[in-house]
């Protein structure tokens, strides 16, 4: 989650654009034929060739060609380019006259081609986002996001401990108790969002992480409100529902009192008057839970 909205050069689905990494291409030497071994010398180990990067160029060459010329016929227009790339956020961009597709649409059935002709010229917002909704429902193989180790700062373990007791709190109150219990942590890595549901991947179990810079600054009822908007993708990860903002997020996050919306304005908590005692009771149900001193 992220904290406000922003504007990119280009239309595109998701909250980064990777260019895809072209390989280096492999071919034979030319030269002289090698001089020919001594009966004692002993014979070298056989070097196993590297396959041909040529051959899925020309492959992914062909599907691109093929899902170009399906998109004309389904009414693209004003695209001079399609490329397929393979990336874990970006699904369609438009960038100038090039369309940029996941490599899984190269694939994808004709309503999801529909949906990305009218994606790539839709001319209002509404008709965009009609077409991102359907487009976000075509499943896609999204590498692995590699884990890299935080290490814990001092302070993190009281904090923690009570997110663990909102999240158990929450989980009564607005999904009745049917979530369970993932490990939570803290980063200091998360310039720009202030939040993340991770489902778990390469044998690594599904974890909520949430900026550590964004509790401090913005202070508990912030915190939490970006905490059950991560309880919200979590439920939609342990329900079998696509984890995104699209209209089955936004109708769950007005039901439990969240901002529907993917981004949302935070402002820094204000500083504590001098004279003013700071409470330490929390009041029962969920607005005490949302008012809690820090």
């Amino acid at each position: 989650m992220a904290p406000r909205d922003s504007s990119s050069s280009g239309d595109q689905l998701g909250f980064a654009f990777d260019l895809p990494t072209g390989g280096a291409s492999s071919g034979v030497a030319g030269g002289a034929p090698p001089a020919p071994r001594a009966e004692s010398e002993a014979p070298r180990p056989a070097r196993v060739a590297a396959p041909p990067v040529t051959r899925g160029r020309s492959a992914t060459r062909a599907r691109t060609a093929v899902l170009f010329s399906r998109l004309q016929a389904l009414g693209l227009r004003g695209i001079d380019r399609v490329v397929l790339m393979r990336t874990r956020t970006v699904m369609v961009s438009v960038i100038g006259r090039t369309l940029r597709l996941h490599d899984d649409f190269a694939d994808a059935p004709e309503p999801v081609l529909h949906a990305i002709v009218a994606f790539a010229t839709a001319r209002t917002k509404a008709a965009r986002a009609a077409a991102r909704d359907i487009i976000l429902q075509h499943p896609v193989e999204r590498p692995p996001a590699p884990r890299r180790p935080d290490p814990p700062r001092p302070g993190d373990l009281g904090l923690l401990t009570r997110l663990a007791e909102a999240h158990r709190h929450l989980n009564v109150v607005h999904f009745d108790g049917r979530l369970t219990d993932i490990p939570l942590r803290l980063s200091g890595r998360m310039d720009t969002r202030l939040g993340h549901f991770d489902p778990g991947s390469a044998g690594a179990p599904p974890e909520i992480v949430l900026s550590r810079r964004h509790v401090q600054r913005h202070g508990w009822r912030e915190a939490l409100h970006t905490l059950l908007h991560e309880m919200v993708h979590q439920w939609q990860h342990e329900t079998g529902v696509p984890i995104d903002h699209g209209p089955g997020f936004r109708r769950k996050a007005r039901e439990v009192g969240i901002t529907p919306a993917a981004r949302r304005e935070v402002e820094p908590r204000p500083a504590p008057a001098a004279a003013a005692p700071r409470p330490r009771a929390r009041a029962r149900g969920v607005s005490g839970w949302w008012d809690a001193p820090w």
